[in-house]
């Protein structure tokens, strides 16, 4: 029960979340959403009913999911025209309140709606991605935040991003920073590092790279400036790149695929328990993104104790506070001389070895959730 003796019930948006388990593989909004419902479950004051929209899948049922049907074509339909979902009075039953996590926000009556929003890149950078794409998510995301009684989201900097894009009064946005999973903080032992290190043939260091390949993750330049490094340093110190094809890559897949550099590896989709080893064994990841909404890989990397080099712009301080190394991220010479500092400076590695830790440790999953469930009761008037 919550202070006031209530029991919310807490209708939680897990369609994204779904397909990405059928599918094997989570982006950011799966994590979240996986997180936040594992955590929402165990917490007092508040019974959570998963649902997904549309197709039912094994891994709907897995969540302990509602199903709902989808409207015409697809919950979408409702989404885009907020025209009221057929299912409401089925939702308006059984919950108090719906927390979309996703993009899949049907306008449900008599339910007051939370959204997640994690940025308004789509918007704010209408050149790195898909037309068709965006103009769908633009439309959907203008609706559910028209709609929605409070729109939760990442950081500060998002926080001004989607009042200035999305038109949403600042005092209708709360932020709700991410949180990092306590197995991250784990110190894997020295045979675990080794065993997946012989795993994807890699040698006892090398630099990381992790993110989507599409232009925002900036990849092309952590390429160029590590091929400007020394031909010995590129040799004893591989790029190690940790991500899937993304919207806009083909420049950067011919680098990947090219056979002539041998100091570039390309892993594709690795677990989170190959990626915490990974990160146990490298200098330093290099993440210096054009924008970023909060950047969750940074402080993976900090509570693991691997450096960071990052950009100076966007949500990236905020989050990283003064455990960085900072780059101008469109400054390849910059974010050289950065690689070129950690793999030779070990005791700058390990202040910010030291530094990173202390800063993962301000971002619990919990402070996460109870701030979430803090702003359930604001619009209940619990």
């Amino acid at each position: 029960m919550d202070d006031a003796g209530y029991m919310i019930r807490v209708g939680f948006g897990a369609t994204v979340l779904a397909r990405g388990m059928a599918g094997g593989e989570l982006d950011g909004i799966g994590i979240y959403a996986q997180e936040m419902l594992q955590r929402l479950k165990l917490s007092d004051g508040v019974q959570v009913q998963p649902f997904v929209f549309g197709a039912s899948a094994p891994s709907a049922s897995s969540l302990g999911a509602l199903h709902l049907p989808a409207f015409g074509p697809g919950s979408v339909l409702s989404a885009v025209t907020g025209l009221p979902y057929p299912a409401s009075e089925k939702l308006a039953n059984r919950i108090d309140i719906l927390h979309a996590t996703d993009h899949m926000i049907p306008n449900v009556r008599r339910v007051p709606v939370v959204a997640t929003v994690m940025d308004a890149i789509p918007l704010a950078n209408p050149q790195w991605g898909s037309r068709r794409l965006r103009a769908l998510k633009n439309a959907l995301w203008r609706h559910t935040t028209k709609y929605a009684s409070q729109v939760i989201t990442i950081s500060e900097y998002a926080k001004q991003e989607i009042s200035r894009y999305f038109g949403v009064p600042l005092s209708r946005i709360t932020v709700v920073p991410l949180g990092v999973d306590e197995r991250w903080f784990c110190s894997p032992s020295a045979d675990e590092v080794t065993q997946v290190r012989l795993k994807y043939n890699l040698p006892k260091r090398y630099f990381l790279f992790v993110g989507t390949l599409q232009p925002r993750k900036n990849l092309l330049r952590v390429i160029e400036a590590h091929q400007a490094l020394s031909l010995a340093m590129q040799a004893e110190l591989p790029l190690v790149v940790v991500g899937r094809e993304g919207w806009g890559c083909d420049d950067t897949l011919r680098l990947l695929k090219d056979h002539r550099y041998g100091s570039l590896r390309w892993l594709q989709y690795v677990t989170s328990t190959d990626l915490r080893l990974l990160f146990s064994g490298g200098v330093a990841l290099v993440f210096p993104s054009l924008s970023e909404g909060f950047g969750l890989p940074v402080l993976e990397a900090f509570s693991a104790g691997l450096p960071v080099i990052t950009s100076n712009t966007t949500a990236l301080p905020e989050v990283a506070g003064d455990a960085a190394c900072y780059v101008d991220p469109v400054d390849v010479a910059a974010i050289r001389d950065a690689m070129r500092c950690l793999a030779e400076d070990s005791s700058l590695a390990l202040s910010l070895r030291r530094k990173g830790l202390a800063r993962a440790k301000l971002f619990p999953w919990g402070n996460t959730v109870q701030a979430t469930i803090n702003v359930y009761r604001t619009v209940l008037g619990y």
